[in-house]
């Protein structure tokens, strides 16, 4: 007897962040270029979120993927981003990557940097 397990993904990567991680790629013109979203120390809450273009996937990676784009996510920061999502907004504010997380227990006013 198979039966099928669907396996809930860590992190939501939304329709939008992949959308424009798309739009980005095609205008690099560069198909291998993936998000990596990653945790430091600093900010005004105690950590902060960072977001950068990466061709490659380390060993201990994890990758989340929408559609044919890729997020990557480093074995240190994952802890801190599981359930949480990677979402792509453009308002007032500006346009930029962030991360909804429900793992901060605060965060600061622009939403870059939280404590657990």
């Amino acid at each position: 007897m198979t039966s099928n397990v669907e396996m809930a993904l860590p992190i939501n990567f939304t329709d939008s962040a992949a959308d424009k991680v798309r739009e980005l790629m095609d205008e690099e013109q560069n198909d291998a270029l993936k998000l990596r979203v990653y945790v430091t120390g600093g900010g005004c809450s105690g950590f902060q979120y960072g977001f950068t273009f990466d061709e490659k996937i380390n060993e201990g990676d994890t990758v989340v993927a929408n559609g044919e784009v890729e997020l990557i996510i480093d074995s240190m920061s994952f802890q801190y981003l599981v359930g949480g999502t990677v979402d792509y907004t453009s308002g007032l504010e500006g346009s930029r990557f962030l991360v909804n997380n429900p793992n901060a227990t605060a965060t600061c006013g622009c939403g870059s940097s939280f404590s657990i």
